[in-house]
Parts: C-alpha cells; structure tokens; sequence
C-alpha cells in the first residue's frame, strides 16, 4: 500500500514527540501490514517520550514508537499463510532472531538477539504498522479492539505472576502501574489466598482493589513491611511481584518475602540496586526470577483464556481514550500517575 499517515514520532534525543505525517510501511515478503484500531501507552513509551537514561542508551530517533496495538490485517506479503486480510490480530513485541542457543532450545523470550518493536524498529503509534507476520496473535472476533491493545501488557502480569505457584499462596504486588494492577487481577484468577498491592499513588490501588487486591498499602503512609506483617501472621508473603523498579521498595519486597518464597522481577531498575543477598536471599532460601517479555507463545494463550473466560476482566484499568493527535495528554496522564491504561485511536 502506498501513501502517507499519521504517525506520533520520537523526533529528537529530548523530552517529548510529535505528531507527523509519514510514507505507510512497506511489507516484505514475510511481513503483514495492519490497520491500527487502538494502540496503548507503555511504561517503557513513557521512558522514551521523556528521555531517561535507558532510552538515551537504546533509542535512536527519528521514529515512530508504541509497541501496544491491536488492529485489522489489510496486506499480506506473498510468503504468509498464518494470517488474511480481515483478521484482527495483535503482536508478540519482541522479534527474535530464530538462531541463538536459547532459541534453539525453545526460550524464545530470551533471545540474545531480541528486537522490540518500537524501540528497536517503527512502531504503532500510527495509522498502520508493518510487522514479520510470526509475531501476530489473531484475537476473536468480538474482542474489543481496547482489550485486544493490552494483551502484550497483561502478558508481562501473567509471565511475572505465574512463573511459580500460586493457588492458596498470599502474593504482593509491588508497583500498581497498569501492569502491576493486571498482576493484581491474575493473582487473584491463579487463586492466591490474598493479594496486596503496594503503591503511593492512592488512585492506582483503588484500580488495583477493583482488580482484584484483596489489600492495598500506601507505602507513603505506613509502614508496608509491619502491614505486610500483620496481614501474613507475621510470616511474610509468599511470592513477591516487583514492578516498581524502585530501589527502597525492591529491598522492601525482599525483607517481606517469606523463608523458601519466590520474588519475581519485572521492573527496570535505571541504577545498580543493593539487596541483602546475605540475609535477604541466602539464608531465606528465596528463589529470585528475572522476568522478560512473554513466552512465546504460552503465556499468549494463558492472557487470551483468561480474558475470554471472564476471569481476568481487564476494563476497570483501560480508564483513559484518546484521538492519536492528542497523544501529548495520555503521556501527561501517565507521567503523573492519573490513570490506569491509556489508550489511543487513530
């Protein structure tokens, strides 16, 4: 397809973006083109629109960015089979070189040769997106196309979540962005006997409650290791979900975190963080997970039963919709920390 579009583009190593009008991507012979339908706003989105210190590192503008979308096939290339035009889909992020050991042996979800669309490649912040057709998930048809925008997100939850037990286990969720308060929802679908969820923004733990959190802690306001303590019998969680990526409340999650319990990373640490190994991990017995991206592609089965199930219902946290051209307010929201999942329409 020839043409132009609008597409929000990173113009410059500096805070911010702007919306510009662009050639429409052209497909390979192993690539789709999609017509995006809805396209959400991701922390990492929120790294790149105000220039921190991993984005000065990987991101090299111009171009567009967003990798959240969902949206409808309109061009094949001649060597695809696994999609048509017509077909709603979203996208796996990550596209992986196929190669490297951990390919070989199945861990596609950490590939050492990773590239993410939209910080490595043109993203979906745009009116289409060009993308190698393996990396589509085709979503059913009576999916809202918001929903469908925050399955690659909801992924992050469910990896993190359910990358050990949780059925019957009591599991803290420390961070409520949107991803953090997604954790909250499939903790509570995996049968956690509780769910807390630590934040200081009072906003996102309601979010958090409405989906699911059977407690929230303002760690602003009290003292969280003495309510984590208190809530447990003085034992201590289970499974620890870290999401912040702050560093006092990374040491919080491992003081809090019960002998022989497991503490699952997501978040992204811009500094060196120092922990405890000594007391906080070696003679606890903890088991601490670095969790990527999603696997590819079981825990996109895992988001899309969940969702079609009813057992997860993501809408509590999608509290915010935007044209694409006025992308410079959902950022403003997000920055700030007044909303949930921010979605924009193009």
């Amino acid at each position: 397809m020839n043409g132009k579009m609008k597409a929000v583009v990173k113009n410059s190593r500096g805070y911010g973006a702007e919306l510009q009008v662009v050639d429409i991507p052209q497909i390979k012979e192993d690539e789709v083109l999609i017509r995006v339908k809805a396209t959400s706003i991701c922390g990492t989105d929120v790294h790149i629109y105000t220039w921190d210190e991993w984005s000065e590192s990987r991101v090299n503008p111009p171009y567009t960015f967003g990798h959240e979308f969902s949206g409808e096939v309109v061009e094949i290339g001649d060597k695809v089979t696994n999609v048509k035009p017509g077909d709603k889909v979203s996208a796996e992020t990550h596209i992986v070189c196929g190669t490297c050991p951990q390919c070989l042996t199945g861990k596609y979800h950490i590939c050492k040769n990773t590239k993410i669309i939209g910080v490595d490649t043109d993203g979906c912040f745009a009116e289409y997106v060009a993308l190698p057709a393996v990396n589509l998930w085709k979503n059913p048809e009576d999916m809202p196309f918001d929903v469908a925008s925050v399955q690659e997100p909801m992924g992050n939850a469910v990896h993190t979540v359910l990358s050990g037990e949780v059925a019957g286990k009591t599991v803290a969720i420390i961070g409520c962005g949107p991803i953090g308060i997604m954790a909250a929802g499939v903790a509570k679908a995996a049968g956690a006997s509780q769910v807390i969820a630590l934040d200081l923004n009072d906003y996102r733990l309601e979010l958090a409650r409405q989906m699911g959190a059977t407690s929230t802690i303002n760690s602003g306001k009290e003292d969280p290791l003495a309510a984590v303590q208190l809530l447990t019998d003085g034992h201590g969680v289970d499974v620890v979900c870290e999401m912040s990526g702050h560093p006092i409340a990374m040491n919080q999650g491992f003081k809090m975190v019960t002998n022989g319990g497991r503490v699952s990373i997501l978040s992204l640490p811009v500094r060196p963080v120092e922990i405890d190994i000594t007391n906080d991990v070696v003679f606890k017995g903890v088991t601490v997970q670095g969790i990527t991206g999603r696997k590819m592609y079981e825990t996109w089965e895992q988001v899309s039963r969940l969702l079609k199930s009813g057992q997860v219902d993501v809408k509590p946290m999608i509290t915010h919709h935007f044209q694409l051209e006025d992308f410079a307010q959902g950022f403003d929201l997000m920055i700030q920390g007044k909303c949930g999942k921010v979605v924009l329409h193009p």
